[in-house]
């Protein structure tokens, strides 16, 4: 007999949801993702779904990553909690390669595509990286500054000063 547990009414913050679709994102398609997948999907219930932008990122979220994109998804995910600066080689949508050390700060969905959004030393500023197009990513030991993820999320809603 299943136990069922009883959850706040708040819904999930659009940090938390990141938080927890990364750490599925490289689990593959075992039982325990399958089964935390799962979990996930049950947590978008109380969302309003009439939207297409929503339901298709939903459905990207809950879905499994190909194996080479999850396992740079892992070494990323491990940047982020460890605070440690990335050197991606990274092919933009010119097929431009670049290779940019990156300051890690969460990784969102929008769509059909994870990206990884920190701060690219290369510009100076905050950018979004697309997984599938991340050829390659090499941990560093360099310290990455600490950055709030909120502040770095689409759709946040600012506070007034």
């Amino acid at each position: 007999m299943a136990t069922v547990v009883k959850l706040s009414s708040s819904p999930l913050t659009t940090a938390e949801i990141a938080a927890l679709a990364l750490s599925l994102a490289h689990l593959g398609a075992g039982p325990q993702a399958v089964t935390a997948r799962r979990g996930l999907r049950h947590a978008f219930e109380h969302l309003e779904l009439d939207d297409d932008v929503v339901a298709s990122t939903l459905t990207t979220l809950t879905d499994p990553l190909p194996a080479d994109v999850a396992s740079r998804a892992r070494l990323i995910a491990e940047a982020i909690t460890s605070r440690l600066t990335i050197r991606l080689h990274y092919r933009d949508a010119s097929s431009r390669i670049t290779t940019r050390d990156v300051e890690p700060v969460t990784c969102l969905v929008h769509r059909d595509h994870w990206y990884l959004v920190g701060v690219c030393r290369l510009r100076g500023s905050i950018r979004a990286f697309r997984f599938d197009r991340v050829i390659a990513v090499e941990p560093t030991l360099t310290p990455s500054r600490p950055h709030l993820a909120e502040r770095f999320l689409p759709f946040q809603r600012r506070k007034a000063a």
